[in-house]
């Protein structure tokens, strides 16, 4: 009898740590703390670092007083960096393509404000007053993967980082790489950690890369090392490229403190996004072709009878062959994901399109058969307002952005 006991006590103690077990992964896999989607994906024209202290009737009006000023600064501080020359606007010229105020800190008295302000200019319609070209060709999709190692740990999507809280914060619309930013949350954590960033295998690269619509991956690094608690923190910065952990370069930066580990970490990316524009720009960042879904093996060719003229007639009703491209475009919410399809089959010569592969707040991917080749998809879809980037057997669409309104319109003939 003691021994039965002895053993139904083992049975149970090992259903009890299985259970633990299950338990400790399904919170790893449903915590809340973990994620943070990206704040701005635009294009506009950034001008950050604008200081104003300015004194009002009252707090209200000292604020909004300060944001004019900021504006009219950021003005002449964009015309200079883009043309060389300053320039001015009246304000209500600046109302027009200012498109947003970010408050980098502030002070506010009851008669005064104190503030570091960024400004954020529609980038259409400053280029068309500035005269600039707004246009620029972005590299092929790259999927971020932030590791950050700290106190001997690295994480990525384990549970919100403040690293990777900083790349969601950067504003990668003006960059010339396409950075696809995962947000954290599902999957994230399962599919993009510390360990995958150090595999080599390229048939498991290659199903990540078609989960989240992209080409290639870049691995952006930091590891903090604190001096002492709240005293100076340094961070080695270091960019990586590829599967293969290529490093591009590496920088240091330090703070005197660790309230100020934000700042740090801003600067980081911002320093990380100039390394990996100036690789892409140099050619150092062309996709592993290894990375490419494989090529579609070429059938035999076989004797095409000749058609009768009740064939012809239901050639052309049904139409023969056609062609499957990947068509990536994002899905912030679920409603584009059936907008997108929508919209896509409503061009001529596509039989289907299908969402094969789903990333809501990312960049899904498309299925789409097609009656002709990827070049004449590629200009129908161009010609109905989309703006199209071609891969090899696939295709990133986004909507064009409309055409700014001339800021004075000529009054009509005859007045």
């Amino acid at each position: 009898m003691a021994a039965l006991r002895k053993s139904r006590l083992l049975e149970w103690g090992l259903a009890a740590a299985l259970l633990a077990g299950a338990g400790v992964t399904v919170a790893q896999i449903e915590g809340g703390d973990r994620g943070a989607a990206p704040i701005d994906s635009s294009s506009d024209f950034e001008v950050t670092g604008i200081t104003v202290d300015v004194a009002g009737k009252d707090a209200e009006s000292a604020r909004l007083a300060g944001w004019r000023i900021a504006q009219r600064k950021g003005w002449t501080m964009l015309a200079q960096r883009l043309t060389g020359s300053s320039s001015s606007l009246a304000d209500g010229a600046l109302d027009s393509i200012v498109t947003g105020i970010v408050i980098e800190n502030e002070q506010i008295g009851p008669d005064r404000y104190i503030a570091r302000l960024g400004i954020l200019f529609d980038r259409t319609r400053a280029g068309q007053i500035l005269g600039v070209a707004t246009q620029f060709s972005r590299s092929a999709p790259m999927l971020v993967i932030p590791v950050m190692w700290s106190g001997g740990s690295g994480q990525v999507f384990e549970r919100s980082t403040p690293w990777q809280e900083a790349w969601a914060r950067y504003r990668t619309g003006a960059s010339v790489v396409d950075y696809v930013r995962p947000v954290g949350t599902g999957a994230d954590p399962l599919l993009l950690n510390v360990g995958q960033t150090g595999r080599r295998g390229r048939g498991w690269w290659r199903a990540i890369m078609d989960q989240y619509g992209a080409s290639d991956v870049v691995m952006p690094e930091v590891r903090l090392y604190r001096q002492y608690p709240g005293g100076p923190v340094i961070g080695v910065f270091t960019a990586f490229h590829g599967p293969d952990r290529r490093a591009l370069a590496q920088f240091t930066l330090r703070v005197a403190n660790g309230d100020a580990l934000p700042q740090l970490l801003d600067a980081g990316v911002a320093r990380l996004d100039e390394v990996y524009q100036q690789a892409s720009r140099g050619g150092a960042m062309i996709p592993d072709a290894l990375l490419a879904p494989p090529p579609t093996p070429e059938e035999a060719p076989t004797p095409t009878p000749t058609p009768t003229e009740t064939a012809r007639t239901l050639e052309d009703i049904v139409g023969v062959g056609g062609t499957s491209v990947q068509v990536q475009f994002d899905t912030p919410s679920s409603g584009s994901v059936t907008a997108g399809e929508v919209a896509v089959r409503g061009v001529p010569g596509v039989r289907s399109a299908v969402t094969s592969s789903l990333a809501l707040g990312g960049i899904s991917v498309m299925r789409v058969t097609y009656d002709g080749d990827i070049g004449r998809l590629k200009a129908a879809l161009e010609a109905r307002g989309w703006s199209v980037q071609e891969g090899p057997g696939t295709l990133r669409i986004r909507r064009a952005a409309a055409p700014a309104a001339p800021l004075n319109p000529a009054p009509p003939p005859g007045n």
